[in-house]
């Protein structure tokens, strides 16, 4: 039995999609007889409960207020000195004397694992900005970019196995079976997800569906989903409780089939574009962080996404007239429907890596 730790952080700035990503993965190697536990630091609303109500140890390392954790300095959402981090780590990795450990962190780079490294057999990381070194012998970029196959070609050992692109992209399996039960989509739109993941800091989801509201058209069906890291969720649950077609959902474990009914979504970007992406839903993309403006760009280049920008560049007039256009216009989600045929998303397990 192969032991795996895995070495992420969850908080309101980082977000949920670091750990739910581990999540799936550790669910595919757990499924194929693997010991799964977590490393990850007791940051200010964490999602650590997540892991450990789906029955996995979690070492929780004490968040001592250091640094202040800041959304775009990637250094400081450790909540320490990388020194420190990589030492207390090293503590419980002699404890458990792991054959992988799997990192899918901003602030982890080579100077952290080459700490690490004399306490793991194997070292996997999980990355998506391809901005900084690593000392590993796999790596998962599950995202398209331009240039895709050479972007870590100087950022990483030469022995290290690169699964690279969406063909690899971490896909719970919900997402499977809610695709086989597919509604034929005809570009009108009936019903619209609004989702801006686990914790949502500029508040995108009131914003957009302030937006969808300003339609007036009560015909069409609204799902909205927070996540309970959301700090606005009472708000914008008594907004959605006024509105008879509007649905308010917290924390939910059948996202696979709120965009299965879906014709229309809008979200962030991050991983949860591959969701959508597999689930043939088209969607309007505004980004909260920096990081995902190089995918989104893209996606929207190659026609697989409408992107708006920014989320502190679009207001709500903005999306209500995008969403205006798309209505009445069904040849553009019609479009990017056949788009995502050119993707293979998801086709690749990626635990016979590991």
């Amino acid at each position: 039995m192969k032991k795996i730790i895995f070495r992420t952080d969850s908080a309101f700035i980082i977000g949920s999609g670091h750990l739910m990503r581990c999540l799936t993965l550790a669910d595919e190697l757990k499924q194929n007889g693997a010991e799964i536990k977590f490393i990850s630091r007791d940051l200010p609303e964490n999602l650590t409960e997540i892991a450990e109500k789906k029955g996995y140890k979690v070492y929780k390392l004490p968040y001592k207020n250091k640094k202040e954790i800041i959304i775009d300095d990637y250094s400081t959402w450790l909540g320490t000195d990388f020194r420190e981090d990589a030492e207390e780590t090293i503590k419980i990795l002699e404890q458990e004397s792991p054959d992988w450990i799997i990192i899918d962190h901003y602030a982890i780079d080579i100077k952290w694992e080459q700490i690490v490294r004399p306490y793991v057999k194997k070292i996997m990381v999980i990355d998506d900005l391809a901005n900084r070194q690593h000392d590993c012998d796999l790596l998962l970029d599950q995202n398209l970019v331009e240039n895709m196959e050479n972007r870590y070609n100087k950022l990483v050992p030469a022995h290290c196995k690169k699964l690279l692109g969406p063909s690899y992209a971490l896909l719970r399996p919900e997402f499977r079976e809610a695709r086989k039960k597919l509604k034929k989509r005809d570009g009108t739109v009936r019903r619209i997800l609004i989702f801006f993941g686990g914790s949502d800091p500029t508040n995108e989801t009131e914003k957009a569906l302030r937006a969808v509201l300003m339609l007036n058209r009560p015909d069409i069906t609204v799902d909205v989903v927070v996540g309970k890291a959301n700090p606005h969720k009472e708000k914008i649950k008594k907004l959605c409780a006024i509105h008879s077609n509007v649905n308010y959902y917290c924390q939910v474990n059948n996202m696979a089939e709120l965009m299965a009914e879906a014709d229309l979504a809008i979200g962030a970007g991050g991983a949860t574009t591959w969701e959508r992406c597999y689930m043939g839903l088209p969607s309007v993309v505004i980004d909260i962080a920096e990081n995902q403006k190089i995918v989104t760009d893209y996606l929207s280049k190659s026609g697989f996404i409408i992107y708006l920008g920014i989320s502190e560049e679009v207001d709500i007039y903005r999306i209500h007239e995008e969403i205006a256009k798309i209505i009445e216009n069904t040849d553009i989600l019609l479009s990017i429907k056949r788009k995502y045929y050119e993707l293979r998303v998801g086709s690749f397990r990626v635990s016979p890596y590991i």
